[in-house]
């Protein structure tokens, strides 16, 4: 029993009560204004504490964070001397993909394809982990399928991956950092003879990385005009209270299920995730490279990128929950990029089963819509049609009409950083 399904029984009518008695509230006070630009912005309205920092290199404001964010921007960092971090978790869309492309193009000439839409990592901060919960539900972990255990096992991957910074190797690595203009910080901070063991000055790297996202107000801002509005300083307009309502309503949206509107117990906000996974169903998208090959399939938590859940043929197919905090800043969504706008994302949530015609192609054997044609046939049973709103059938009325999608997006709107009242 997946711990969507569980809040959705047990908790969403209570809700969904509230979430319309504070959107009525909202439309009675005088507000507008839209969602934010993405940047942190000025200081957060809700109580958000600054992380602890690690110790500066006396006499100095030299910190693992202040040296992880130079690497972050570093583009040296990578064969082609072009690709960064930041390249493809750019601040000004949330930290996400700034492609338009469904993946990232890397390697030496910048021209080797991924297979995922590079994920955001603001707010990863709260996240955990991987853990099987007492009831089996998936949840924490880093990276679309929650393979990585912590931000710096994150961090890892792209520097060697052939298709992301394509280094030969960590001394690659590490010569590269030790001709950066930071060399000496990082020395000052990590001991004079560093980098004469690439494998301690890698492990280095990841630690300072991580410690930037999770010291910098940048990874976890809660400056949404959502948060304004929690704290009593914003009002939504009547198209926005009307979308929150429809996010938290059980028997509408359910978005709520998945992505908590309710503040997190770990965070000064809500983090809209349950950090959990879910098999969607998401269309094949045929723009990406390895999709060209019919055997091919990327089945999320039971590989092929993850390979320790492989005999869990029951998780195949499912990928993790993001927040939806700054969604609206994205260029691609979902695990494969298939979509590109925001009104997709939400008619295929809601028509995923009611017209399935609109999101898969016609199979030929059959002359029926070839559903959730990105898993192979044995693993989808998996897909979640037991929830609102994926739970109607061909030709039923779907949960939200198009205005109704049209209120929601309003909604997920406000969730953009950089908010000013």
């Amino acid at each position: 029993m997946s711990s969507c399904f569980v809040r959705t029984v047990l908790g969403a009518k209570p809700l969904a009560a509230a979430a319309i008695f504070v959107a009525t509230c909202a439309v009675l006070v005088a507000g507008c204004g839209g969602g934010g630009s993405g940047s942190a912005g000025g200081s957060s309205p809700l109580a958000n504490p600054a992380a602890s920092s690690t110790q500066a290199v006396p006499g100095t404001s030299v910190t693992a964070a202040t040296v992880g964010e130079k690497i972050f921007m570093d583009r040296s960092l990578s064969s082609s001397g072009q690709m960064s971090c930041a390249s493809c978790h750019d601040p000004a869309t949330g930290h996400a993909s700034p492609f338009s492309t469904a993946v990232a193009f890397g390697g030496p000439n910048l021209d080797q394809p991924g297979t995922r839409s590079p994920p955001s990592l603001r707010y990863l901060r709260f996240n955990t982990s991987f853990f099987l919960a007492a009831d089996g539900t998936p949840t924490g972990g880093f990276d679309w399928d929650g393979r990585a255990a912590s931000l710096a096992d994150q961090a890892r991957r792209p520097f060697l991956s052939a298709n992301e910074m394509a280094n030969a190797d960590v001394a690659d690595v590490i010569a590269k950092v030790a001709a950066a203009s930071y060399a000496a910080e990082f020395k000052a901070l990590f001991g004079a003879d560093i980098f004469a063991n690439p494998d301690t000055a890698f492990d280095r790297v990841v630690f300072a990385l991580e410690r930037y996202q999770r010291e910098s107000e940048e990874f976890a801002p809660f400056t949404s005009k959502f948060d304004y509005f929690t704290a009593g300083k914003a009002a939504f307009n009547a198209q926005e209270a009307r979308g929150l309502a429809l996010f938290n309503r059980a028997d509408k949206g359910n978005c709520a299920a998945c992505h908590p509107s309710t503040k997190a117990s770990n965070a000064p906000g809500a983090l809209f995730t349950d950090f959990t996974f879910d098999s969607l169903g998401v269309p094949r998208n045929m723009a990406i490279a390895a999709n060209a090959d019919p055997s091919f399939f990327d089945m999320g938590l039971c590989g092929p990128t993850r390979t320790d859940l492989a005999g869990r043929s029951d998780l195949c197919g499912a990928f993790k929950v993001p927040s939806l905090r700054n969604v609206a800043l994205r260029h691609r969504f979902f695990h494969n990029g298939q979509f590109d706008s925001l009104e997709q994302v939400v008619r295929f949530y809601v028509r995923r089963d009611t017209s399935p015609q609109e999101w898969y192609p016609i199979d030929p054997a059959t002359g029926q819509p070839d559903a959730y044609n990105d898993l192979p046939p044995q693993s989808r049973g998996n897909v979640n049609v037991t929830e609102v709103p994926y739970n109607k059938k061909a030709g039923e009325q779907p949960y939200l009409d198009e205005s109704e999608i049209q209120d929601l997006v309003a909604f997920l709107k406000t969730l953009s950083d950089g908010y000013t009242p």
